[in-house]
């Protein structure tokens, strides 16, 4: 057991992050899961991954408390001595027209996307830079580099981690830690599903492929950029969009 490697996948419990979670312990990884509502079933989760035969560790923490974060990679360096790969993928939306928004929902989307990635980061890359091997993996979104109407906090914070991804990618690559960021387009989840066939309908015209990617398909790309198969490629940003963005 002790010779798996080991990730840790910041809001792993549903959706995308849960994708990218599977995916890895799928391929023998030890996995840890962030994750911070109260709904959230522990125990089916803990079952589904130890079907799979690795070992599941669930941390609840809100990403933009320091303290908080500080506590949840000691928790994972008490158990499993190391992390190998970091997913940052907690991320929310509030979304509305500028006129409209609050500041609070400004704020709040920035804290936990933007300033999220950063906390969880720092806190993991000092057990990285020991081992001289980590790779780093930040979820922005095609929204980061075009921009979008009634997402202005969501754009900015998405966008803000395109640069932060990009500057620590420079800081870390003489130490062998590589930081790389995916940004998806729209992808069929709990979060699209409510859309209305018609809404579905006219997204899907303006994608050349013609459909919505798949959790599974941002999970085989973040995969790829977390293992050695994607050694010399760092401060990259990925578009899983279906040609959305070119």
């Amino acid at each position: 057991m002790e010779d798996k490697q080991v990730v840790l996948v910041t809001g792993g419990s549903r959706g995308i992050g849960k994708a990218i979670a599977l995916k890895y312990a799928q391929n023998g990884y030890n996995v840890v899961i962030n994750y911070v509502s109260d709904n959230t079933d522990e125990k089916a989760i803990e079952e589904e991954f130890k079907n799979i035969g690795v070992e599941v560790l669930l941390l609840k923490a809100d990403v933009s408390k320091e303290e908080q974060v500080e506590k949840l990679v000691k928790k994972v360096i008490e158990k499993f001595g190391k992390i190998d790969v970091l997913v940052n993928n907690a991320g929310i939306t509030k979304d509305t027209l500028l006129m409209r928004m609050k500041e609070e929902d400004f704020d709040r989307v920035i804290e936990i996307n933007l300033k999220g990635t950063f906390l969880v980061t720092k806190a993991v890359v000092p057990y990285m830079m020991k081992k001289k091997n980590g790779r780093i993996i930040n979820l922005s979104s095609v929204v980061g580099v075009t921009g979008n109407a009634g997402q202005c906090n969501y754009s900015a914070s998405k966008a803000g981690i395109i640069g932060f991804t990009k500057s620590v990618a420079k800081e870390l690559a003489s130490r062998n830690i590589r930081a790389n960021a995916v940004a998806p387009g729209f992808i069929d989840t709990d979060m699209t599903s409510i859309l209305s066939d018609e809404v579905k309908n006219s997204i899907n015209a303006q994608i050349p492929m013609k459909r919505m990617g798949s959790a599974q398909e941002i999970a085989n790309v973040v995969y790829f950029l977390g293992n050695e198969e994607s050694s010399y490629i760092t401060g990259q940003v990925i578009n899983i969009d279906g040609g959305m963005v070119m």
